[in-house]
């Protein structure tokens, strides 16, 4: 399991490519997409995994693919039947991470590059790089996608804020900077750009 990491694996790419702070509300609004790897996380799986996370009492989605929200604006996605991904809430990670496992419940590592996507043109992006039609998932549902990027494998969160829609969005942190790069890259040649996280979501 892990927590936060020491550096974000995007964070030299997405220092060079922020956009001016006088404009990035504005570009927030258009198409903005921000870094949030440093967010705290965690990670399990195995067939004991369900049990052990309501002996925690943390919440666990009852479908296959779907999310909730946990306090201090995290969460948690069930990932197929028996893994799940815990992040933003630091102290339901840290009960997950110091408690001791048990039988049938193994620690997955998460050193992702974590991004967030939102803003008005959010699904002209998606559209461009997915073969997933984002716009007609069914938000109620609180669905998580598994699918690919620019050919980078992704899981993608789609989750409504004050702000408005966003999409979180995980890969494996080796391919992030070219997964950033793209699609910072996209978002640029449709008049939006990399901003701070604060500009996507309240």
């Amino acid at each position: 399991m892990s927590q936060a990491l020491a550096s974000s694996p995007v964070a030299e790419i997405a220092a060079e490519r922020l956009t001016d702070e006088v404009r990035q509300a504005e570009a927030a609004a258009v198409l903005g997409m921000a870094d949030v790897s440093l967010d705290v996380r965690c990670g399990c799986k195995g067939p004991g995994t369900v049990a052990w996370l309501d002996s925690l009492d943390v919440p666990v989605p009852e479908k296959f693919n779907s999310w909730l929200p946990l306090g201090e604006g995290g969460r948690i996605a069930r990932l197929g039947m028996t893994e799940f991904l815990i992040e933003g809430d630091a102290v339901v990670v840290d009960r997950i991470t110091t408690t001791p496992r048990a039988a049938g419940v193994y620690p997955v590592l998460h050193e992702d590059a974590a991004l967030i996507l939102g803003g008005a043109r959010v699904n002209e992006l998606l559209r461009q790089t997915c073969n997933v039609n984002f716009a007609a998932l069914n938000l109620a549902e609180r669905p998580v996608v598994l699918t690919s990027l620019v050919g980078v494998g992704v899981t993608v969160l789609p989750e409504q804020t004050a702000k408005g829609l966003i999409y979180r969005i995980w890969c494996d942190g080796s391919y992030g900077r070219y997964l950033f790069e793209t699609l910072h890259d996209i978002a640029h040649e449709l008049g939006g750009g990399t901003v701070s996280p604060q500009h996507l979501y309240a």
